[in-house]
């Protein structure tokens, strides 16, 4: 699929690959596809797991690959954003911003692999979405994780985000079952940037709830 995307860090943290900048690449051809449908299949097999540990919750894995690959008015321009995190010549990362209503966006499917995580790769990716957001027209740009993954939340609510309450139409409710669904609401974090009048701004709204 191009680029080795398994290359990185050995457990002793010497492979030189983890000082080297890491870089974003627009999904555009059929290899950075494939790309991120690895990518994205790894990331989704992992919250699978974890979900599922943690809070007893399924998810079609397969489904959500489906509709991230097929739906071209889902990621790509003009409306949402799609990348590949590229580093020494492997993919580590991806992820993707979509729209979610009139000048509202989502995050989705913020993903590096674990062997470089550390590196600043999430910051570039979420620094990223959030600029082409504001680009875009968005004025606010939302989000959900699982509570288990607090260090993501970390890194999240450092650029901006701030916890909300549950959104209606966010990415896992088409996914889940009635039964499952309030289930999975309790077991997730949702977070929200809003853009101020200054270029670049994020205002803190208070914390919801």
């Amino acid at each position: 699929m191009g680029p080795d995307s398994r290359r990185g860090v050995d457990a002793d943290g010497d492979d030189a690959t983890a000082t080297r900048p890491a870089r974003l690449v627009a999904v555009q051809s059929a290899a950075q596809r494939a790309a991120a449908e690895a990518l994205i299949r790894e990331y989704l097999r992992w919250i699978a797991a974890i979900a599922h540990a943690h809070y007893g919750l399924a998810f079609d894995t397969d489904a959500m690959v489906r509709s991230d690959l097929d739906d071209h008015g889902k990621f790509y321009p003009p409306s949402g954003r799609f990348y590949l995190v590229e580093q020494a010549g492997a993919y580590i990362g991806v992820g993707c911003l979509k729209q979610l209503g009139e000048g509202l966006g989502e995050v989705q499917r913020m993903y590096v692999q674990p062997q470089v995580r550390g590196v600043g790769a999430g910051r570039l990716l979420i620094q990223r979405l959030l600029a082409d957001a504001r680009e875009i027209g968005y004025h606010t740009v939302r989000l959900e994780s699982l509570r288990a993954l607090r260090v993501a939340h970390r890194l999240y609510r450092s650029v901006g985000f701030v916890e909300i309450e549950p959104y209606r139409a966010n990415s896992m409710d088409a996914y889940q079952s009635d039964s499952a669904r309030d289930r999975y609401r309790r077991s997730a974090v949702f977070m929200e940037a809003c853009f101020g009048e200054d270029a670049g701004a994020i205002v803190r709204a208070p914390r919801s709830g």
